[in-house]
């Protein structure tokens, strides 16, 4: 029997755009290529287009606001600054609305907390559903805090900001039409504002206006004359005195605040203005700087600013984990400052060595390191892959050694999570033999020879782009939620407890499929997938976004998500994914530090060396990180 392969399961980081693209950009991808025995992804994702640029015959530089209705007021109060990293209004209980929200809202995420964010998003223009995806992303990031409504800003109802916490407003489309019942009340409230992108010039009203001197007083900085600064690479974002990758590919722009009174704001982050070969380089003036850096976040009074939606070409050690700090301040201040890991190892499965097992165990727990497995509880090789042509099953219960191990790494500390059925489906090729823990289970996969559409779908080799392609033949709630069930009565079975915890194989599902891994399990522990009409009725589930998480979350499918955000080793390049030394998963955890409850969670593969998993745990020690279970992040 061939020993499973060196499977890297396959996770997103941004969107995956299967439809309405217009340029030829990085379309939905699943890492992997092969493994000395199949199939190999280290759960990376395809990445969304950066944002479309403002529409052409309308100015870019600078970005004049859209006509306002005349009854707009802005009220000024008391308060004109702000510490850095302070908010102006502590959270509150959440209690009965006082007004009623419109019928476009969609709440989710935990009940019977004391926060609740509304999330505005933008849905007009061809690039529409943009603001749904985005809206998922920065609502899922929320839910870490307490509850979450969602709904077109279009749709908004005055007096709804007073009804939550926080608000987060992401400008994904120019010129949006906003409405005036918006923008007073986040001109008048004091409740926080994180608001993202496009459009904060219609907060400010018309040049030479009452209304922009009033905003300019109160805030400090005036948006109608901010510059969307296309001309300059901004390579990484300085926060908290850290370097925060961005990729070159974001090319849609940054808008860099006009700060008239530094003394009023607090500049919170800075994108540093960089040559094509990333040495630092003095900003083009259109960003009406002098320097090497443009204001990238700004705070003052109740509003922070960020110059760009940060969830697009998203990665490991990049600026959007700077976004996921900045509710911080908004939704938990004061908040205590943590460093907890964990580790888990992955595609454990029935042919699995049970010395090998044993070995991780004993270093694990010497270490003082709890830890997780990730099991897949029956392996087949349908297509006799690895069998001379005979085809091959094997559950737990018919492997009493390997069972064994997974008993002796469970009284060493190892918690065992369940890691799909098969991790395969049927006897298809999805995308490379149909062997467990080489495939994916809950969604379709193939290779492609080209990167983008139109794909050319060929026979997997190195060289391939595995390309994610939508559901499965009899996809459905209740077929996942059977295979679920199926996986955990054979973990249950053969003695090893029933699981608490469920891993998506290669972190790729439909909807519908994670509603019916939700009928089984409370909690997952890994990436996601999100789809377009989850919540806007206009959206379309061919639009794709994958996000990983610093921190745990309450998702749009009702469970819990504990994230999984750093990656994992992996020695050899595949299907157009470089390497991932030890060293760079100890730089993404460092990375993650500038997150106030700072998470470095990460898996390995057992068939690789033991030393490069002490030297990730080392490491990731050394940064002042404490190994927790899983279930503690």
């Amino acid at each position: 029997m061939a020993r499973h392969s060196r499977v890297r399961g396959a996770l997103i980081v941004g969107v995956a755009l299967t439809a309405l693209l217009t340029t030829a950009q990085p379309a939905p991808a699943a890492g992997g290529g092969h493994g000395k025995h199949g199939g190999r992804h280290d759960k990376r994702q395809p990445v969304l287009i950066s944002p479309p640029t403002p529409p052409s015959g309308r100015p870019r530089i600078p970005a004049r606001p859209a006509p306002k209705p005349r009854t707009r007021t802005l009220t000024r109060t008391a308060s004109t600054t702000v510490a850095a990293g302070a908010t102006t209004v502590a959270p509150m209980a959440v209690s009965a609305l006082a007004v009623t929200p419109p019928a476009t809202a969609r709440s989710f995420g935990p009940t019977g907390g004391t926060t609740s964010t509304l999330v505005l998003y933008d849905t007009t223009s061809a690039y529409g559903w943009l603001g749904e995806l985005y809206a998922l992303a920065a609502g899922n990031l929320a839910t870490h805090f307490g509850r979450v409504t969602a709904e077109p800003v279009t749709s908004y109802v005055a007096g709804q900001i007073n009804d939550h916490t926080a608000v987060v407003y992401l400008g994904s489309t120019y010129n949006e039409p906003l409405p005036a019942a918006f923008l007073n009340d986040v001109v008048a409230s004091t409740k926080p504002v994180l608001w993202s992108g496009f459009n904060v010039w219609q907060l400010s009203g018309a040049a030479g206006s009452a209304t922009q001197t009033a905003f300019t007083t109160k805030y400090g900085w005036d948006p109608t004359t901010s510059y969307l600064d296309t001309t300059d690479t901004m390579a990484s974002v300085t926060y908290k005195s850290r370097a925060l990758t961005r990729s070159t590919l974001n090319t849609g722009g940054l808008l860099g605040p006009h700060i008239t009174n530094a003394a009023a704001v607090s500049v919170l982050g800075q994108a540093n203005c960089t040559t094509a070969a990333g040495a630092p380089t003095a900003c083009a003036a259109i960003a009406q700087s002098t320097g090497t850096s443009v204001p990238w976040a700004i705070r003052s009074a109740n509003l922070t600013y960020v110059g760009e939606i940060p969830f697009s070409y998203m990665s490991e050690s990049d600026r959007y984990l700077a976004y996921a700090d900045l509710l911080f301040p908004a939704l938990k201040p004061g908040a205590t400052a943590s460093k907890r890991a964990a580790v888990r190892l992955e595609d454990v499965n029935p042919t699995s060595d049970p010395a090998v097992l044993r070995a991780f165990a004993d270093s694990l727990s010497s270490q003082g390191v709890p830890f997780q497995v990730g099991v897949i509880p029956r392996y087949t090789d349908p297509r006799g892959v690895f069998t001379g042509g005979t085809a091959s099953t094997i559950s737990l219960a018919n492997r009493p050694l390997v069972v064994s191990a997974l008993k002796y790494m469970q009284s060493k500390g190892g918690v065992l999570i369940q890691h799909g059925f098969t991790h395969q489906y049927s006897n298809v090729t999805n995308p490379y033999n149909a062997v467990s823990g080489d495939d994916f289970e809950f969604y379709r996969a193939r290779c492609s020879s080209t990167p983008n559409p139109p794909y050319q779908f060929v026979t997997c080799v190195d060289t391939s782009w595995v390309r994610l392609t939508g559901a499965l033949p009899g996809d459905s709630q209740s077929w996942a939620a059977g295979r679920v069930t199926s996986g955990r009565q054979l973990m249950t079975n053969a003695g090893l407890g029933t699981p608490t915890i469920f891993e998506t194989p290669h972190y790729s599902a439909t909807a519908a499929d994670y509603r019916g891994m939700r009928q089984v399990y409370a909690t997952r522990y890994e990436r996601e997938l999100l789809f377009g009409g989850s919540i806007w009725s206009g959206g379309s589930s061919a639009n794709v976004f994958g996000q990983f998480f610093p921190y745990s979350v309450n998702d749009i499918y009702g469970g819990k998500v504990l994230p999984e955000n750093l990656g994992n080793f992996e020695s050899e390049a595949y299907n157009n994914n470089p390497p991932r030394t030890a060293a760079q998963v100890v730089a993404n955890a460092a990375a993650n530090q500038v997150v106030t409850e700072s998470v470095a969670s990460f898996f390995f593969h057992p068939d690789y060396p033991l030393a490069e998993l002490n030297a990730i745990v080392g490491g990731i020690k050394q940064l002042g990180y404490t190994f927790v279970p899983a279930a503690q992040l």
